[in-house]
């Protein structure tokens, strides 16, 4: 049986850009940042595609479980001089 994630690596599918299409792929998993008071606000802290993390609305999100292997297999593949490693 695979393994799922582990509770501090969270993962998201976002369904809606939000107005960001610079920022956010409708169909595309992003990782998400533990942010307790982004949380109360009902925002998610997301690793976006300019590479960093910002702040979005959680309903442009639907969160999701990523297989262990699947988030080995992506650590791997980010390059080295990532300032946010995954």
């Amino acid at each position: 049986m695979m393994g799922s994630q582990t509770s501090a690596t969270r993962y998201v599918l976002c369904v809606d850009d939000g107005g960001y299409p610079e920022s956010l792929d409708v169909r595309k998993i992003y990782q998400v940042l533990p942010d307790e008071q982004a949380s109360q606000r009902e925002h998610l802290r997301v690793i976006d595609e300019t590479g960093e993390d910002y702040l979005y609305p959680a309903k442009l999100f639907v969160s999701i479980d990523v297989p262990l292997e699947a988030t080995r297999a992506w650590k791997q593949l980010q390059p080295t001089d990532d300032p946010h490693p995954r």
